[in-house]
C-alpha cells in the first residue's frame, strides 16, 4: 500500500497523536514524519512499512484510492 501524506495526517488526527508520538512508535525520526506530510521527501519503502504498520496495529484502516480517493477510517 502506498501511505501518502494526507493520509498519514488524517490518521494522526483520528488517533490524536502527535508527529512525535508517530515517530516515537514507529521507531523513525520525527523530521522524517514531518517532511513526509510536508511533501518534502518521499518514504523509503521499509519506512512506510514501518508507519503503516504502527498504524494499523492502533486502530486505523488505510483504504485503497476509489471513488474519492484515499482514505482512513479507525476500527
Amino acid at each position: 500500500m502506498d501511505l501518502s501524506p494526507e493520509q498519514c495526517r488524517a490518521a494522526r488526527g483520528l488517533l490524536d497523536w502527535t508527529q512525535e508520538m508517530l515517530a516515537s512508535r514507529a521507531g523513525v525520526s520525527r523530521s522524517t514524519v514531518r517532511d513526509f506530510e510536508c511533501h518534502r521527501h518521499v518514504l523509503h519503502r521499509a519506512t512506510e512499512s514501518l508507519l503503516v504498520r504502527t498504524l494499523e496495529e492502533a486502530g486505523i484502516m488505510l483504504l485503497q484510492p476509489g471513488e474519492h480517493g484515499p482514505g482512513v477510517r479507525i476500527r
